[in-house]
């Protein structure tokens, strides 16, 4: 057996380095004094390789799982043009609230559709919403993928729960674990920040090629941003943002929103294993995290969008409107807002309040919508065969039984 020269060999992916950085607390002279000594004196700081030009090498594995994974999304993404009906937005919610859920930010799906209604008070719930909003952002902004865009969707992200940081580069150092006083004994240090603004340029500079394919493309961004880690807070649902916006900006999901997120769920240790390994150069385990994620995420996907679309028959069936009533097309509003009130009916249907109601209360009649509570003020509706399924399929990517 023969091996080819070195100079022949594809050259690996570059790991990160590390510098050594001073530390002073700010708190140095305040608590006790045991352990005080842990907590000053100089630390290691990531420092984040060029990767705008760098070579990916995969196995023929995992280039083939790439090839199979970027196919389903292929398949699916047809599947979603050829459709009388669009879940795009019921995934795009479904999607935000499994990507909070890595961050442990948890919420039921009627909670995130109150705190969409404008009903606060539901911290994970606000904060749910809010990525939403960022995964809108992201796609929406998908033809230009730079520092930027980054911002922008990190401005929507932050903007309620961190006014201060939101859409900045952060301008102090982070790190993951270890004590929250002090970057000593942390499991990992990202960069400093002053080199946040180049290594987002450098990271720009990658996801503007057009030599790699999108999925793995998309993966290795991901764990390259995550790594630079350029906020304070917000990284894990900003890069997830990003992944999906790589996806629509590369063409391999021009309409359908893939939950790669909810695929991830099952096992999370594993994909933060897959980032902490990156690192090192091994771009092998992310790359696959994300394209075995694909499957899962499809197939729970194709059965949300079958569960609700057999609700949406099933009332059909039930509906005593006449044919044009605002009814009917409120009854397709329930599949991706599956909790209204009166003013959301409105505006969405261009119809007015006194008629959204009358719609409303068609649907209470016929079985499709029951109130939220007892009150009589300030009413909500919920169609709770949608929020079942909803529950389901997050039910499904927690264990990812498909």
């Amino acid at each position: 057996m023969t091996t080819d020269p070195p100079s022949a060999r594809p050259a690996a992916w570059p790991a990160f380095g590390s510098e050594t950085v001073e530390w002073q607390s700010a708190d140095a002279g305040y608590g006790p004094r045991t352990g005080r000594s842990g907590r000053t004196g100089p630390y290691e700081a990531a420092v984040p390789p060029s990767i705008a030009e760098a070579p990916v090498v995969l196995s023929t594995s995992t280039v083939a799982l790439v090839a199979e994974a970027s196919a389903e999304i292929a398949r699916f993404d047809g599947e979603t043009h050829a459709a009388t009906t669009s879940y795009a937005a019921l995934l795009l919610r479904t999607e935000a609230a499994s990507s909070s859920q890595i961050e442990n930010l948890t919420s039921s799906p009627k909670a995130i559709a109150l705190a969409e209604l404008g009903r606060k008070g539901r911290a994970n719930a606000d904060e749910i919403v809010a990525n939403v909003a960022t995964m809108t952002e992201a796609l929406d902004g998908a033809e230009r993928l730079d520092g930027a865009a980054i911002l922008a969707m990190h401005r929507t992200l932050m903007a309620d729960h961190m006014p201060s940081a939101a859409g900045r580069w952060r301008e102090e150092a982070v790190w993951i674990g270890g004590s929250a006083r002090s970057p000593h004994g942390a499991a990992y240090v990202a960069p400093v920040h002053t080199r946040v603004p180049d290594a987002i340029d450098d990271l720009a500079a990658f996801m503007a090629r057009d030599d790699v394919p999108v999925l793995a493309q998309a993966a290795l961004t991901h764990a390259q941003f995550e790594s630079i880690h350029p906020f304070p807070d917000g990284n894990g649902r900003t890069g997830r943002a990003l992944l999906h916006a790589q996806l629509r900006h590369g063409g391999l999901a021009r309409e359908a929103i893939v939950p790669v997120s909810a695929g991830l769920l099952a096992d999370t240790d594993r994909y933060f294993r897959a980032l902490t390994v990156y690192r090192d150069g091994d771009v092998e385990p992310i790359v696959v995290e994300v394209a075995d994620a694909v499957f899962p995420a499809l197939a729970s996907s194709r059965r949300l969008i079958a569960d609700v679309s057999d609700a949406r028959a099933g009332w059909g069936e039930r509906i005593r409107a006449r044919r044009g009533a605002a009814a009917w097309a409120l009854a397709d509003l329930l599949t991706t807002r599956p909790v209204v009130d009166v003013r959301l009916v409105a505006e969405r249907l261009g119809i007015t309040t006194v008629n959204a109601q009358l719609a409303v209360d068609r649907l209470v009649e016929d079985g499709v919508l029951t109130q939220v509570g007892n009150g009589a003020r300030d009413r909500v509706w919920q169609a709770a065969e949608v929020l079942d399924a909803m529950d389901r399929f997050a039910a499904r990517s927690r264990h990812r039984v498909v």
